[in-house]
């Protein structure tokens, strides 16, 4: 059976190893979260004087963890999938579907976002918009820069998953 190239192998352990340093890092965001989250609960329920910015705060700091954890989530295979007739493909069958998933939609996709994404946080950055939401109008700039973030994170990824697809295509097993 064929083999992949030695660098493609080196190549999905250095994609994996970014993504799972980033996915714990990014995952620390939890913590000022829960911090501001519990000191607005405190503040409105014991002492009558809710916060401004408890809210600004914490949909910022959640969708920026939901979002720059994708790559993780998906080096580790815990994205939602239609598992029912997936699960009883052989290895193989299940590397040239994911490997066609990839190329055709995932990859497509990711760049748009990437691309879209770039634009809107290039804007926002300009013109350091502010969100208006709430009263405290917080910067919500370095927020927009999420979406691009993220995209990158996950294209870098995909390629890692590509190559195990292709391994899994080829060799009938995954890595």
């Amino acid at each position: 059976m064929a083999r992949l190239p030695r660098g493609a192998l080196k190549t999905v352990k250095v994609i994996d190893t970014i993504s799972d340093w980033s996915g714990k890092l990014v995952s620390l965001l939890i913590i000022p979260m829960v911090l501001g989250l519990v000191y607005e609960v405190v503040a409105r329920y014991t002492f009558g004087a809710p916060t401004e910015w408890a809210y600004d705060v914490t949909y910022m700091l959640y969708g920026s963890h939901f979002m720059l954890v994708a790559a993780y989530t998906l080096s580790k295979g815990a994205h939602i999938r239609t598992d029912f007739l997936y699960a009883r493909w052989p290895p193989r069958v299940q590397g040239w579907i994911d490997l066609s998933c990839y190329v055709f939609f995932f990859f497509p996709a990711m760049i748009f976002f990437l691309l879209a994404g770039w634009d809107n946080a290039q804007a926002s950055w300009s013109i350091r918009e502010t969100s208006d939401v709430s009263t405290w109008r917080p910067p919500i700039y370095p927020y927009k820069t999420v979406l691009p973030v993220t995209a990158g994170l996950l294209l870098i990824q995909g390629v890692a998953e590509l190559i195990k697809s292709v391994h899994a295509a080829v060799r009938g097993k995954w890595l």
